[in-house]
């Protein structure tokens, strides 16, 4: 099984998140990219058991609101969850979805190469 890198440390650094992770990887993620790739039900629907959606995801308006961050507080030791501008609050961004996020040079040729 792969071990899934944890950050060490993560702070709000003007309109990003900047993340440094265990295995000295650093990812400076934009808000309003976190803000629509929240995983919740509302945002992504919800799907069964197999996989399938059984409730789609609901399509609200973002405001210039909903790309702020007002919070942020550790899951566990798995994830982060952030509470925007808008008030919207269930997603829980797992590290494993974070650091899919990144899209530095590096990660992206990653990502290529699989």
């Amino acid at each position: 099984m792969t071990k899934i890198s944890a950050p060490t440390t993560y702070q709000l650094f003007g309109d990003f998140l900047a993340i440094n992770w265990d295995d000295g990887h650093e990812s400076m993620l934009a808000l309003k990219m976190l803000r629509q790739a929240c995983p919740c039900a509302h945002c992504r629907g919800e799907p069964d058991l197999l996989g399938r959606i059984m409730m789609p995801a609901q399509r609200d308006e973002h405001t210039d609101a909903s790309f702020q961050l007002r919070s942020m507080s550790p899951v566990g030791h798995y994830g982060i969850q952030f509470t925007w501008g808008d008030s919207h609050y269930t997603g829980i961004y797992t590290f494993e979805h974070l650091r899919r996020l990144c899209d530095c040079d590096s990660c992206r040729h990653e990502k290529e190469s699989a």
